[in-house]
């Protein structure tokens, strides 16, 4: 790393201007390794800080901005402090969005069954809509280099963004969650989750997403309002008698296998064990009775269907029903019924969309008289996949799980206890995680049926017929690691015997996205691969992230460190609101709100916009608004306007030289208990505390400190010396104060009078503030002078004179103690006033009062 400290100092330029300051400094901090980690430092003096990786395959939006820049507060604040920061940069690159984001610019698909064109190319991008609807179809590795391809390119002009914004990550330490790395990172967990029981496979009922072709996690999930409609369908129970049931979904009535009513329903007593004809198809069906079925529902008597919803997921395990599945993976009905479903009125609905299923069968109903009424249209809540656009269907695959507290006591108590152990920022964010641990239902599902991915990393034996053997999967030595089973053998076998009876085959699924995400500690930190650096910096400082994602990133986190490393991955959490637009609204794509990030940046400016950011505290939503970020434009260029003033007195010279005046030192008391105060905030993760104690003091400074002491800073003498050391002082240490909000500005004045970076100074103390003082200041001292100050300028504006104008005489009225301390800064107040006489008169008013005579 190039020593900083030897940089020269620059001088003060004539005209100082913010526009150009980021692509400055954005190659020097680049050339000179501002940021750049020192591996040499031991554990106590490391800052490491988890960072979230972006998803690339979408657009950084004002949302990115704003947590980020909070992070780079904090590592910038912890670099100052004296720590060397451990802040890496990586772009989550794989899954769904890189997939479907793919699909969308070329117009195409992947198909397993295809070969591998060597010359294939892709089209030029982006395609038009005809291409996107009628996509070409590619062969999955194809499809995973042209995956590979665009987000190479993605992650370019995310890393443009991130530079102009100021971000201070080492580069050096970059990763991509579909790097080699982070390959190996993942196949190592999961195999050692599988060698202790944490992993396992299962043929169990899933929740799918037609659209995507692939299995869906519980976190994932989200409800959607969607319109529907109420069906009351009649079922005949022993003796003919009638039993109604109200169903959203009809079409699911060849997959029923029961009817459940609650235990002290007596409605329905006395058809429990008994069975009940399904209309339509004549099936008989059993009626069981379960706490959960709700009376004040419907009819109070519910279809259980394998499977319409996780409802009847749960009365299928805990009643053990028979299975009848009538919806495949592509959201059809299957062409064949289930068995001891008549194939005649099956036939109807062979093979149609889940919607078509559903108006054939309601009009099978009404043929046969068993449609009661007319449907009833509602509302209701429908399970998405957060990335989807079609309702969810509950299918039987057969699915790697990863143990995850959701069927384990002792181990929810235990993640749990982890999440009592994290500091939580802001504290009542805990919460989230304890309603989400605490609500589980079932383990982490974490197999896809995709392709750009990381492999779960096992083969399966076939036996002489060529059926797989599912239970005693074969795995890899983790010095193979990265591997893919569906291109590499496993040990002992070869290439030509995969998919041959006797031979293997590999596993075709993916890891779920978060599978690897929840990794990123021991990814970036050298877990296995660098032991000298994970000594450094695991388990890490911080995990900054949004509160929406509590249930995935944090808490997966969480559940691989305690099961690896029996730790928590991190000490801290600090958790980002949302952004919204300036009428409160979140901002979405779908909403049509967003801002755009760079061009707001190129147009007011980084520090202007990262002003605006640090006004919003963790784990508040924070409304965009330009106005503030034109405050933090304005801010800026006082910063360059006032250190020039300051400069141009000859504070530069005057750093060290010791402040003896009593205005001097009540200006630097002050700024002693900002430093206090704004130390503390950033402490306690409070950026925007920091930053409002800063910047109401720095306009005092220039409004008022300032004003009041130039004219004696002009001189000559002790008393001149004494306003410039001052000055030195407060404009030293105010830097450093915004540096880790305003880091381009801050660098571009510390460039003109000091040596090296300002963001590798040293945080400033009030030990150094005091030892600046030849003897301790009154900071009520200032506010006094100010109040008069004040008050004279307020007489000129009433009267419409300038500023400038002379005030032949002055009166200054008050209680004697307060005229006593005026007078220990007359001097001062006369010459920033143009009073040519200023009369004392103690006692005369119970408060300060100036009366001017012009």
């Amino acid at each position: 790393m190039t020593d900083t400290t030897r940089t020269a100092r620059a001088g003060v330029p004539e005209r100082p201007s913010l526009d150009g300051l980021e692509e400055t400094w954005s190659r020097r901090w680049q050339s000179d390794g501002t940021y750049a980690f020192d591996r040499s430092k031991e554990r106590s003096d490391v800052y490491s800080i988890d960072t979230p990786p972006p998803t690339v395959s979408g657009e950084l939006h004002m949302g990115h901005v704003f947590s980020y820049t909070h992070t780079d507060t904090v590592a910038r604040f912890q670099r100052m402090r004296g720590r060397t920061v451990f802040y890496p940069m990586g772009w989550d690159d794989n899954g769904l969005p890189t997939e479907r984001r793919v699909q969308n610019v070329y117009g195409v698909r992947p198909d397993p069954a295809l070969p591998y064109g060597r010359d294939w190319r892709p089209p030029a991008a982006p395609v038009g809509d005809d291409a996107r609807k009628n996509p070409t179809a590619i062969s999955r590795r194809n499809f995973i280099e042209l995956c590979e391809t665009l987000t190479v390119e993605d992650e370019k002009v995310f890393e443009a963004l991130w530079r102009r914004l100021g971000l201070s990550v080492d580069w050096s330490l970059t990763y991509t969650t579909i790097g080699r790395a982070a390959r190996a990172a993942s196949q190592r967990a999961f195999l050692r989750n599988l060698a202790r029981g944490e992993a396992y496979q299962a043929e169990a009922p899933t929740l799918w997403d037609v659209g995507f072709g692939t299995a869906v996690a519980q976190a994932e999930l989200e409800d959607r309002e969607r319109p529907g409609a109420y069906h009351r369908l009649r079922f005949t129970g022993p003796g003919g008698r009638e039993v109604l049931i109200d169903t959203t979904r009809p079409e699911l009535l060849p997959a029923c296998v029961a009817l459940v009513c609650h235990p002290d329903d007596e409605r329905y007593g006395d058809l429990v064990g008994a069975s009940a004809r399904t209309p339509v198809f004549g099936v008989q069906v059993p009626v069981r009775a379960h706490p959960l079925a709700d009376p004040a529902k419907g009819t109070g008597i519910a279809m259980v269907c394998t499977f319409g919803d996780l409802a009847d997921v749960t009365w299928w395990r805990e009643l053990r029903l028979d299975t009848r599945v009538v919806i495949g993976r592509d959201g059809r009905l299957l062409p064949e019924p289930p068995a001891g479903v008549p194939a005649g009125p099956y036939a109807a609905l062979a093979g149609q969309t889940v919607n078509g299923a559903r108006r054939t069968l309601v009009e099978l109903l009404a043929d046969a008289g068993d449609l009661v009424g007319e449907p009833r249209p509602i509302t209701h809540p429908v399970k998405f996949y957060e990335r989807g656009d079609r309702p969810l269907e509950i299918v039987s695959t057969r699915q790697w799980y990863l143990r995850n507290g959701g069927r384990d006591a002792d181990l929810r108590e235990e993640l749990l206890a982890r999440g009592r152990e994290l500091r939580w920022v802001p504290e009542h964010m805990r919460h989230r995680y304890e309603h989400w641990v605490g609500g589980l239902t079932g383990d982490w599902l974490v197999s896809r049926q995709r392709f750009f991915g990381v492999p779960v990393p096992v083969w399966y034996r076939l036996d002489d017929t060529g059926e797989p053997d599912w239970t005693h999967p074969l795995t890899p030595d983790e010095a193979m690691l990265p591997i893919d089973p569906s291109s590499e053998p496993p040990p002992g076998y070869q290439e030509a015997q995969r998919d041959v009876p006797g031979g293997f085959t590999g596993e075709q699924d993916v890891l779920d996205t978060w599978a690897t995400s929840s990794l990123t500690p021991q990814i970036v930190g050298g877990w296995e691969t660098d032991p000298d650096l994970h000594r450094r910096v695991f388990p890490m400082d911080l995990r900054p992230q949004g509160h929406d994602i509590i249930r995935t990133w944090l808490f997966a986190t969480v559940v691989r460190a305690h099961l690896e490393h029996g730790v928590l991955p991190w000490r801290t959490a600090v958790l980002s609101g949302w952004i919204l637009d300036p009428d409160r609204k979140k901002m979405s794509k779908s909403k049509g709100n967003v801002v755009t990030p760079m061009g707001l940046l190129e147009q007011h400016g980084s520090d202007a916009v990262r002003y605006w950011a640090a006004n919003g505290k963790p784990g508040m939503d924070l409304a965009f608004d330009p106005a503030q970020v034109k405050v933090g434009r304005r801010l800026a260029t006082k910063v360059l306007n006032a250190s020039r003033f300051a400069l141009g007195l000859g504070a530069a010279d005057a750093l060290r030289a010791p402040v003896t005046q009593p205005l001097d030192t009540a200006m630097l008391a002050e700024l002693s208990g900002v430093v206090a105060t704004a130390t503390t905030a950033l402490d306690g993760y409070d950026h925007t505390a920091a930053l409002m104690a800063t910047e109401a003091f720095f306009w005092r400074f220039c409004d008022d400190y300032i004003e009041l002491v130039k004219e004696r800073a002009y001189g000559s003498g002790p008393a001149a010396d004494s306003a410039r050391a001052a000055l030195a002082t407060a404009l030293s240490v105010q830097l450093r104060l915004f540096a880790p909000v305003l880091p381009f500005v801050t660098e571009e004045v510390w460039s003109w009078w000091r040596y090296g970076s300002v963001h590798r100074s040293t945080w400033p103390t009030t030990y150094e503030v005091g030892r600046a003082m030849a003897v301790p200041g009154d900071p009520e001292l200032l506010r006094l002078a100010a109040d008069a100050l004040g008050q004279v300028r307020r007489a000129k504006s009433e009267r419409k004179l300038s500023m400038k104008a002379d005030v032949p005489l002055a009166e200054a009225l008050g209680p004697a103690a307060v005229l006593d301390q005026l007078t220990t800064v007359a001097d001062d107040l006369r010459a920033a006033g143009r009073i040519a006489k200023l009369d004392l008169l103690p006692d005369r008013t119970g408060e300060l009062v100036i009366a001017c005579a012009f």
